[in-house]
């Protein structure tokens, strides 16, 4: 579990802290005293799954605008701040959360979190800068639409989850962005970017109560709370209403391309159901040079170039696919081999030999992933606000280790029996073709 407030708990390389501020603001720092970097994040609890229709991309909008203008320093001193002492800052909008963050060497700490503290709580989100942003946000939109790769991604998020906001693109569309207001965006930084639903998350070379103090001191006009005591939102485990309804189908984007972009999969599983069991069927199915794809796709007959599965998990939702690009007239052969592999995983399941590779790479990708300070604050923050849980190192490693083939075989059963999605990009006139692959 995270830890309580004012409670730490030892790493495998540092020390995890935790505080709570009165207006329920939190502060989670882990202690790496053998790096001379710090990475920091502040973290607001709102995606594009909060927004109604007409807000659609309102979340990444507003994170374009944070980066313009508060009452202290414009886009231009923002920017400079930063490249002043080195360091790296940007931003992402995902679909449950939003992040600002920050690299910078450790004696420029100070500087770093400020500056992000100021963007967060104080932007004043203009008239001006808004329809300044406009474009560059529409040309974003645009630059995802050239690319057939993203395009076909969206289109089987979209075909998944038709009737609800999760599957509605995160930068939303031409439509509602050309329409947005200033006020919308004012009203929606002033409900979502509240102190219970923000994170400071910092992982490196620094002390937890001294970063506190200086967490503090940025409060000095009152943007972060009161000293009224308010409890944080709760971490996105399980959410009311009602839970994305899954659809399927064939969805096809005529385009003049050279190659065919295509997705096929399936419903998966929300974030904290069976995650090990089905982190090694994607990579036993899909993942690596030495996955069943890979060889089968690649490899053996020379169908693709890239080819690989993949799964996303909500709170209460999840998806698990396929990606491959090819040239058009392979397209049929390729997902004929691609269903073979996948009617192979649901009958036959997969063997020891494969079970103790996938294991032997999910561990090696665990470790060497939290090598650096930004993949340690990331993980920090994400515990906070999605799942109230941070295991130590050696847990996950256990939890990986105790996955059994009986587990992977009958989730590939369950999930390979559920029906399918396909998004096709490429140049085809008649999507009747591509229904045998859902059937």
């Amino acid at each position: 579990m995270l830890p309580a407030d004012g409670d730490e708990f030892e790493t495998a390389l540092g020390t995890v802290r935790r505080t709570v501020l009165p207006g329920g603001l939190r502060v989670i720092t882990e202690q790496i005293p053998t790096v001379r970097s710090v990475s920091i994040g502040v973290w607001a609890g709102v995606g594009s799954r909060d927004e109604s229709p007409s807000l659609a991309g309102a979340t990444h909008y507003l994170e374009h605008m944070l980066f313009k203008r508060t009452a202290r320093r414009d886009a231009r001193a923002i920017a400079t701040e930063i490249d002043h002492v080195g360091g790296e800052l940007n931003g992402f909008t995902t679909k449950e959360l939003t992040c600002y963050y920050a690299r910078v060497v450790d004696d420029a700490l100070p500087v770093a979190l400020d500056v992000l503290l100021d963007m967060v709580t104080g932007s004043l989100v203009t008239d001006a800068d808004v329809d300044a942003e406009r474009d560059v946000v529409l040309e974003e939109i645009a630059m995802n639409d050239d690319d057939p790769g993203d395009t076909v991604h969206e289109m089987f998020t979209q075909g998944l989850w038709p009737s609800h906001p999760v599957g509605r693109p995160v930068l939303g569309t031409t439509e509602s962005i050309e329409a947005m207001e200033p006020e919308q965006l004012r009203r929606w930084y002033r409900t979502r970017y509240v102190p219970s639903s923000l994170v400071v998350a910092a992982a490196g070379n620094l002390e937890h109560t001294a970063f506190v103090r200086l967490v503090r001191a940025a409060n000095a006009t009152g943007s972060l709370g009161t000293t009224r005591d308010v409890r944080p939102a709760p971490p996105r485990v399980a959410l009311g209403g009602s839970r994305p309804a899954a659809s399927s189908g064939v969805a096809l984007r005529t385009r003049p391309t050279e190659q065919a972009n295509l997705v096929l999969g399936y419903p998966g599983l929300p974030r904290e159901e069976r995650r090990w069991p089905l982190a090694v069927l994607s990579s036993i199915l899909g993942d690596g040079s030495s996955s069943r794809l890979f060889q089968s796709v690649r490899e053996r007959r020379g169908l693709a170039y890239s080819v690989y599965s993949f799964f996303s998990s909500l709170a209460d939702a999840g998806a698990f696919g396929v990606y491959v690009g090819c040239h058009p007239d392979k397209v049929a052969e390729t997902l004929e081999v691609i269903a073979g592999e996948v009617a192979a995983m649901r009958t036959t399941g997969i063997s020891q030999d494969e079970l103790a590779r996938a294991k032997g790479q999910l561990r090696g990708s665990l470790v060497l992933g939290l090598e650096d300070t930004g993949s340690r604050m990331t993980r920090l923050a994400k515990a906070e606000l999605l799942s109230g849980e941070l295991p130590a190192q050696s847990e996950v490693l256990r939890r990986i280790d105790a996955v059994t083939a009986q587990e992977v075989n009958s989730l590939a059963a369950e999930l390979f029996s559920r029906p399918a999605s396909l998004a096709v990009v490429g140049p085809f006139d008649d999507a009747t073709p591509f229904y045998e692959a859902v059937r």
